[in-house]
């Protein structure tokens, strides 16, 4: 029924209600037989009762969730509609006649409403409580978490017909609920009992519905949930409940993010705030996973200007119309460009003066890399060279080149560019005005071509899910918390610096294969296979964040540490970049040689 036609239909039964309080208010008064004298002032009445009355209850707005909800809080807007109708009513028959209503009448009426229109109420959420059992095909919820996240929830998969779950128990770490009914639905013990309870009650999915807890207790919660087969979905933020959002809609599976446990970065508005604001902003490779979550978090801060520069035009495309609609007011100037050309470099720098620059544009691919180096090197070190070249030469105030931990001892001719992009804005920083740093971090979760998309094809594809070596590990962060402490490094930057984000603990990639199987709704093993391919070119068993040259020192940011800056002859590695651009430009050598000539640590496995 559509809620327009079901409003009508409540009215209406509200109004008739409404008579019968009145009715059986006079019936008592007058020992079941109404005096001729009276009944005008019974129809008057009854009327104008009616007519207030259902004013009354549209503005406590009790016919906008009435039935599906029957609550104390709706039961306390009842009291106060009919305070209101009764009052008004009354006073309106003693300012309109002479022959005044008897206050007893008053008295019994206002009882009568309270108790037949909240009856209503009452008896219609007995009968919906019967009639909404769980149906056969409907899949079994546990809800973690019986607070008011939790009880919401299960309203809603409970008296929605469309759920394809319902809930079946709480499990909650509060032992004064345990072994109580809400919502008719039993709690049945802690987090601890998780495992027990799935099993024994058959649970198909678990719903994580704590959405005020920290996420490192969340993690704690999907480690023990990880023992069983159910499959896992979480509420996933308090502002869906304080805004009153909490459906069957808000409900998401586990991803793999939520299982790094670690809560939002506190960053320093301020501080960014002073070397971005009103500043011309260019951001190299912004269609590139790193470079447009960039692009979305410094828009916030309100750049004069916000350059988009990137090589492939869809990419550059999407990003400009995704910040101009979110933030319609800021100038935004897309710009095709490849940073290996000098000249186009030259022509972008001269046009829009940016003053602060943010240097992802990079191949990243290791394997892919190993098989074209010299593409690695043309755009990760050139390229690097060309864009750090025309910050100092056009005056930019400060240049952040984002880089990896594979940069440190690298195996891959990827790692080794990146180092070698290290050194050149270490270099230059010595002769410049510009503040020149690096912040060097490992995997992003989700990011182009990293291992986590490739899991999830070939999960959906059946599997098998190929994972290198079981004692292969990684860092790994999510992208939008890794682009906060890039911009958030940028402002304590001093020149000739390369900040180092704190990644947590490592992860073995065997652990993310088998936790993306299981969070998919799969056995591990059983269902999905997990094969192993062997160490591809150019990786390496465990990734370094730190030279042994560096030393590593503190920030103010508890998550960003700092290595202390190398001293690097810009004039000797100018010599070296123009060697190396020969042996490329020529096919006179070795790449490789070139390349350990420049990072003597380079140690290929290829």
């Amino acid at each position: 029924m559509k809620f327009g036609s079901r409003k009508t239909i409540l009215v209406l039964f509200d109004m008739i209600l409404i008579w019968l309080s009145v009715v059986i208010a006079y019936l008592l008064r007058f020992d079941l037989h109404i005096p001729q004298s009276y009944k005008i002032q019974f129809y008057e009445y009854a009327i104008v009762s009616m007519i207030i009355g259902s004013a009354s209850l549209f503005y406590f707005k009790l016919y906008r969730r009435v039935w599906e909800y029957a609550s104390i809080g709706e039961g306390i807007s009842i009291v106060k509609a009919v305070l209101v109708t009764c009052t008004t009513s009354y006073l309106y028959m003693i300012l309109m006649h002479d022959h005044r209503v008897p206050f007893s009448i008053y008295v019994r009426v206002m009882e009568n409403m309270i108790l037949i229109i909240g009856a209503s109420r009452f008896i219609w959420r007995v009968i919906r409580d019967k009639y909404y059992k769980k149906k056969t095909d409907q899949r079994k919820a546990l809800i973690i978490g019986a607070g008011d996240c939790g009880i919401l929830i299960a309203k809603e998969l409970k008296f929605n017909s469309n759920s394809p779950v319902y809930p079946v128990a709480f499990v909650d770490d509060d032992p004064s609920k345990f072994k109580h009914l809400i919502m008719g639905v039993p709690v049945l013990g802690d987090r601890n009992a998780v495992v027990q309870i799935v099993e024994t009650n058959e649970i198909d999915e678990i719903i994580i519905a704590m959405p005020s807890v920290s996420k490192i207790e969340v993690s704690e919660i999907i480690a023990i949930c990880k023992h069983t087969k159910a499959k896992m979905k979480i509420i996933p933020k308090i502002n869906d409940l304080i805004e009153g959002k909490v459906t069957i809609n808000a409900i998401r599976d586990v991803q793999v993010e939520d299982l790094l446990g670690r809560d939002p970065i506190n960053i320093d508005l301020e501080g960014i705030a002073n070397y971005v604001q009103d500043k011309v902003v260019l951001v190299t490779g912004a269609g590139g996973s790193i470079g447009s979550e960039l692009c979305r978090q410094i828009a916030q801060f309100h750049p004069s200007k916000l350059i988009l520069l990137g090589h492939g035009e869809n990419s550059i495309y999407g990003i400009e119309k995704e910040i101009h609609r979110l933030y319609p007011t800021l100038k935004i100037e897309p710009v095709i460009a490849d940073v290996q050309d000098i000249d186009r470099m030259k022509e972008v720098f001269k046009s829009f003066q940016p003053k602060v620059i943010f240097h992802a544009a990079a191949h990243k691919h290791v394997p892919l890399m190993e098989r074209n180096p010299e593409e690695a090197i043309k755009n990760n070190v050139f390229g690097t060279r060309n864009v750090a070249e025309c910050a100092h030469q056009f005056n930019a105030e400060r240049f952040v080149l984002i880089s990896t931990d594979k940069a440190v001892n690298p195996t891959s001719i990827m790692g080794a560019t990146k180092r070698i992009a290290e050194q050149i804005i270490q270099s230059l920083d010595l002769v410049s005005q510009t503040k020149f740093v690096a912040v060097r971090f490992g995997n992003v979760l989700g990011s182009r071509g990293s291992v986590i998309p490739h899991f999830k094809e070939q999960i959906a594809l059946g599997g098998p899910v190929t994972v290198t070596h079981p004692e292969m590990v990684r860092y790994f962060m999510t992208i939008p918390e890794a682009v906060q402490l890039v911009i958030q490094a940028g402002a304590f930057a001093k020149g000739g610096e390369i900040f180092i984000l704190d990644m947590g603990d490592p992860v073995k990639i065997i652990d993310l294969a088998t936790d993306l199987i299981r969070l998919s709704g799969f056995e591990p093993g059983v269902e999905i296979e997990i094969n192993f391919s062997g160490i591809r070119p150019g990786e390496k068993l465990y990734e370094e964040l730190l030279l042994s040259e560096e030393r590593l020192g503190n920030t103010t940011h508890d998550r960003i540490f700092v290595g202390s800056p190398v001293k690097i002859s810009q004039r000797e590695l100018a010599l070296e970049i123009l060697r190396l651009e020969q042996v490329i430009a020529e096919k006179k050598g070795e790449v490789h040689d070139a390349v350990k000539h420049l990072v003597p640590s380079f140690s290929s496995v290829g």
